[in-house]
C-alpha cells in the first residue's frame, strides 16, 4: 500500500500551478452523457476520481479519449450507451451516482450502484432521489442499486438544504424534461455554475446558477461543446495553508481567489498575508505568528467544509485556543486522533472541535481516513519535527494531482512509497 514520508521543519516558497477542480469536472463529464455530439474538456485534472468517472463513462459505451499531457477529455455518445454503472466502478467514488441524472434525463431509465466514496459519517442521497419521483421517476432499491424509469415532467424541486450533488444532478435530469422544473434552494458552489455554464454551451436553457433558485427550460436535444473547467479551490486554499502553517511564501497561479473569499478572509484573521495580484493568482506570505481563529462550516458561500482538516492543522500552528464546527456532515473530525498522535492538543465534543494552540508537532505514523483529512496530516506532517508516514495516501489520489511533486517544487522533503 503506498505511502508518504515527509521530513518536516522546511519553509516553503516558490511559485506552483493550481490544477482543474475535480468537483466540477465529475459531473461535467457525466453530463455529456445527454448529447449525441462530441464534447471537448479542457483543463481537467489527472487525479483518481476522474480516472473513474472516465472508466465509469466507457464501461457504458461512451467514446472517450483522455489525453493526460494535455489534460484534456474528448466524449463522444453517438450511439445508445448502457443504463447500468456497476458497483465494482462506483464503490471508490461518491460522484459516480451523478450519471443517475444524466441517464434518467437521456434514456428515461437507469440502475446506479449506490456510492461509495470518502469513509465518514453517513451522506445519503435521499435529495437526488425525492427529487427524481419529484419529476415523474419511479425510484426502487434493488439489491444495493438505484432503479429509476420514468417519463420526466417539469416541477419544483424544495430540497430541506443545499446539496451540490443533488443540485447537479437534478440540473441534468431536468434538462431535457417536458415543461419548466425549479429548484429552491440550490446549492450556490463555482462547480455548480460551471456545470450550468457547459450545459448552455449545450443548448440547456438554465437560469438563476449561483443562487438559491434555478430554473431549467426542458429542451428536446443537446448539441457537443468545447468547454473549460474551472480551478480547483480546494486545492488552492489547501496550498494556501501550506505556505503559511510552514512559515513560508508560495504565489499560486490559476487559482480563482474570488472562490476561496471566505478561506481567505479567515486566514487574514489569523494573520496570514493574502496578496491577490491577479485576477487568477495570488501570494501567500506567513506572518510571525498565526492567531487563533473560529470556522463554522457552511455551504457556499460560508467556509466550506472540505477545507475544515486543512484549517484544523493551521490551528494546531495558531497562538490561543479556537474552535471549528462542523455543520455540514457528521462524523468529519477522524483526522484529529491522528493529528493528537502528533502532539496536537485537540478536543472533540459532538460537533465542535477545541484546538489548543501552540503545539510542538513530531513526526508519527498516521492513517488517512478520507480525502481531506489526507492533505491535513500531510500539512501537519509538513510542520512536525521529524518523520511523518502517512498510510492510504491512495484517498490524496482521488482529488489531488500530483501533490508530492508539487510540494517538492515548493521545497518539501516527501517521497512517496511502500515502506
Amino acid at each position: 500500500m503506498q505511502k508518504l514520508a515527509i521530513k518536516g521543519g522546511r519553509k516553503l516558497s516558490g511559485t506552483i500551478m493550481i490544477s482543474g477542480s475535480k468537483n466540477a469536472t465529475l459531473p461535467i463529464l457525466a453530463s455529456t452523457i445527454l448529447t449525441n455530439k462530441k464534447v471537448t474538456i479542457t483543463n481537467v485534472p489527472i487525479v483518481k476520481d476522474v480516472e473513474t468517472m472516465v472508466n465509469l463513462l466507457k464501461s457504458i459505451g461512451s467514446k472517450i479519449k483522455l489525453d493526460k499531457k494535455e489534460k484534456i477529455v474528448e466524449v463522444l455518445n453517438n450511439n445508445i450507451v448502457k443504463t447500468f454503472a456497476p458497483y465494482n466502478l462506483l464503490k471508490t467514488m461518491r460522484a459516480g451516482v451523478l450519471v443517475l441524472g444524466s441517464l434518467l434525463g437521456k434514456y428515461r431509465v437507469a440502475k446506479v450502484s449506490l456510492p461509495g466514496g470518502c469513509a465518514w459519517g453517513p451522506r445519503p442521497i435521499d435529495y437526488h432521489l425525492t427529487a427524481f419521483e419529484t419529476l415523474g421517476a419511479k425510484v426502487t432499491l434493488r439489491s444495493g442499486y438505484i432503479v429509476t424509469k420514468g417519463n420526466l415532467k417539469a416541477h419544483v424541486i424544495k430540497f430541506p438544504q443545499p446539496s451540490v450533488g443533488a443540485t447537479g444532478n437534478i440540473i441534468m435530469a431536468a434538462c431535457q424534461a417536458e415543461g419548466i422544473s425549479e429548484i429552491f434552494n440550490a446549492a450556490c458552489e463555482p462547480e455548480v455554475i460551471n456545470l450550468a455554464n457547459m450545459l448552455r454551451s449545450m443548448g440547456a436553457l438554465i437560469e438563476g446558477d449561483g443562487t438559491k433558485t434555478i430554473r431549467i427550460n426542458g429542451v428536446s436535444n443537446l448539441n457537443g461543446a468545447d468547454h473549460t473547467i474551472i480551478p480547483d479551490r480546494i486545492e488552492a486554499g489547501t496550498f494556501m495553508i501550506a505556505g503559511a502553517i510552514t512559515g513560508g511564501e508560495i504565489e499560486l497561479i490559476g487559482c480563482q481567489p474570488c472562490h476561496l473569499s471566505t478561506v481567505i478572509n479567515t486566514m487574514r484573521q489569523a494573520g496570514v498575508i493574502v496578496e491577490e495580484t491577479e485576477r487568477d493568482s495570488c501570494v501567500i506570505r506567513a506572518p510571525h505568528e498565526i492567531q487563533a481563529c473560529n470556522i463554522i462550516t457552511k455551504e457556499y458561500p460560508g467556509f466550506a467544509t472540505d477545507m475544515q482538516a486543512q484549517f484544523m492543522a493551521l490551528m494546531t500552528q495558531a497562538h490561543g485556543t479556537s474552535f471549528i464546527t462542523e455543520t455540514i456532515f457528521e462524523s468529519r473530525f477522524l483526522h484529529a486522533s491522528e493529528m493528537i498522535r502528533m502532539g496536537a492538543n485537540i478536543k472533540i465534543e459532538g460537533n465542535q472541535a477545541t484546538i489548543f494552540g501552540k503545539t510542538n508537532l513530531t513526526g508519527a505514523n498516521v492513517i488517512a481516513s478520507d480525502l481531506r483529512a489526507s492533505a491535513s496530516l500531510v500539512l501537519a506532517g509538513l510542520v512536525a519535527t521529524g518523520e511523518t508516514i502517512i498510510d492510504r495516501v491512495y484517498h490524496l489520489d482521488r482529488g489531488y494531482e500530483r501533490i508530492e511533486h508539487k510540494l517538492k517544487t515548493l521545497g518539501a522533503k516527501i517521497i512517496r512509497g511502500s515502506k
